[in-house]
């Protein structure tokens, strides 16, 4: 009973282990913002990836495709069971996708993916990255009306209202070329001369055309002769940039809505083909995010989006056919939504279309059967499923050297990116522990100087019959004390830190003027936390074991002391 009084009477005396106990304190509640902010960040990279990837994927290594995918899947469903929440087929294949912007034309590489519209929202999180509400719910690779991402401001005028009012100015712009390219044969063949008289006329000249175009006369283009040639205009082109919405009712408005879109190209009175922007479209594209936009800070200071591409846009794109050897196949299609899963890796490179258009534009149907090819199958497990367990057993079942396939599991395809992930989460775990390491020696040198201000006490508490082993536990006692104390401070400290991480973080913008965490890079709206009570417990264990070790050196010298010698001393 005398060693906890006198631990107790120590911790309250002796002040000078209260920077101690402070060193503890900081080091617990580092240690817990530290980790809850890595694992909510590592929660939310998860979260994300495995969003747009499978549980398991079974790729082919030919570019042709693994054939008829049916013997594979009976294979998989006979191997996983009632273990198998999902499956669905894929095509794969990089391509080229090239697109127009103020009249020049860009370029840029992506990952172009056929899927399956009825089966991959059964393996994937896909469609709740989808930017139309309708599309979350299924999606179709059709192109829709207007109500796009209803919260983003920057997405709203897309579809078909922008599809029309884009066509009707392109077609106007082209109109007024025509007839200015008319006006100018016909002023110049006016001002050739074709005989003596005329050669004497006044010319008319491309400044006096350029005048009159300023002053706007538009007369009839038909002239009856040199001196009664009316100069006609040129309407001022205007470039098909920043479209603006039409008006609520304009002529054909309920016609076009009524009609819907139409991806069969539109003929004229004699048969031929003529595609009508206005009217018709491509084979349908989801776009990431990423490809088609970009995120920065206007004049305010506010980060808002430009979408250099959105749905209604005609786009092209060349990839290499199924054949041998593969020949280069392009084709125009139609963005009809975009999607954002806020992984830049993927926003920035993925395109999904229909399988069963991309199969056809590159050949990959067996022209006797009729079953086109696929060069990736995707799984999805039910909940609880051991995923090395899954990916081993159709590993067993699909051997390389047979069957040509690769087996991976998503945290396989994405290891480097996830062992990096976990190694900067163990080193600073490493680092952080050695604030608690420099507390430690700090309550070693502590109870060095206690023991050696206390040693008539001891000699004392001797003579009376106290033991060693109880002297010790004294000291012992007095160090597991401070550690608790220290840690449990920690242990709320960090807690209440991360549970009012984002006003802090507020708070810090406020007084330095600058973001703790820049949108435009993170695509964060807020700081990402999750806490573990096993990783709290595990810090407050360590940070009192580093505590009583700490006290373990000066209780030994108390215990070895004798009586007679530390009632002599001074």
């Amino acid at each position: 009973m005398y060693q906890l009084l006198l631990c107790w009477r120590y911790l309250r005396t002796r002040w000078i282990a209260l920077a101690s106990i402070v060193s503890v304190t900081l080091g617990v509640a580092t240690l817990i913002v530290v980790n809850s902010v890595m694992d909510g960040f590592t929660k939310e990279m998860h979260d994300r990836i495995h969003g747009i990837l499978s549980d398991i994927v079974v790729q082919s290594h030919s570019t042709a495709g693994m054939g008829d995918p049916t013997p594979f899947v009976q294979s998989i469903r006979k191997r996983l069971g009632d273990r198998l929440q999902g499956v669905t087929t894929i095509v794969t294949v990089p391509a080229m996708l090239t697109f127009s912007r103020e009249g020049q034309s860009h370029t840029q590489q992506i990952n172009l993916i056929g899927i399956d519209t009825d089966s991959y929202a059964s393996v994937s999180d896909f469609s709740r990255f989808l930017m139309h509400p309708e599309n979350r719910k299924q999606l179709e690779f059709l192109l829709r009306e207007d109500g796009y991402a209803p919260d983003r401001e920057s997405l709203q005028w897309s579809g078909w209202h922008y599809r029309r009012a884009r066509a009707d100015m392109e077609r106007q712009a082209a109109d007024l070329e025509a007839r200015n390219r008319m006006l100018r044969e016909q002023i110049a063949s006016l001002n050739q001369p074709t005989t003596r008289e005329a050669s004497g006329a006044q010319a008319i000249s491309e400044e006096a055309f350029s005048e009159e175009a300023d002053v706007g006369n538009r007369a009839n283009l038909a002239p009856q002769s040199p001196e009664e040639t009316p100069l006609a205009t040129p309407l001022e082109l205007v470039p098909p940039v920043d479209l603006q919405p039409p008006p609520a009712s304009s002529p054909g408005t309920e016609a076009s809505l009524a009609a819907g879109p139409s991806i069969v190209p539109t003929t004229d009175s004699l048969g031929s083909y003529r595609f009508d922007p206005s009217k018709d479209v491509h084979a349908g594209l989801v776009l990431g995010v990423g490809i088609g936009s970009t995120r920065y800070r206007n004049a305010e200071g506010k980060v808002e989006d430009y979408f250099f591409i959105r749905p209604g846009d005609d786009v092209s794109l060349a990839f290499p056919g199924a054949g041998t050897p593969p020949r280069a196949i392009e084709s125009m299609f139609t963005v009809v939504d975009m999607y954002e899963s806020q992984m830049s890796e993927y926003d920035s490179t993925f395109a999904f279309t229909s399988i069963e258009q991309l199969q056809k534009l590159r050949g990959m149907f067996d022209p006797t059967t009729g079953v086109g090819s696929v060069n990736s199958i995707q799984i999805k497990l039910t909940p609880g499923t051991d995923l090395n367990w899954a990916r081993d057993q159709l590993r067993e079942a699909f051997p390389p050297m047979r069957t040509m396939v690769r087996v991976e599991s998503w945290k396989d395809s994405q290891g480097p990116l996830l062992a990096a992930v976990q190694l900067e989460t163990t080193i600073l775990n490493i680092l952080l522990f050695m604030i608690i390491a420099v507390a430690g020696f700090g309550i070693l040198a502590t109870f060095y100087m206690i023991v050696v201000e206390k040693t008539k006490d001891i000699g004392v508490l001797k003579s009376l019959g106290a033991p060693g082993g109880g002297i010790a536990r004294i000291f012992l006692g007095y160090g597991l004390l401070l550690g608790a104390v220290g840690a449990g401070a920690g242990a709320i400290l960090g807690l209440l830190f991360v549970w009012n991480i984002n006003r802090i973080a507020r708070m810090i913008e406020w007084i330095t003027g600058r973001e703790v965490f820049d949108p435009t890079v993170y695509y964060f709206t807020k700081i990402p936390t999750v806490i573990h009570p096993g990783m709290v417990v595990w810090v407050v264990l360590g940070s009192m074991l580093i505590a009583i070790l700490a006290s373990v050196l000066p209780s030994m010298r108390a215990a070895r002391m004798h009586p007679v010698e530390a009632l002599r001393y001074e």
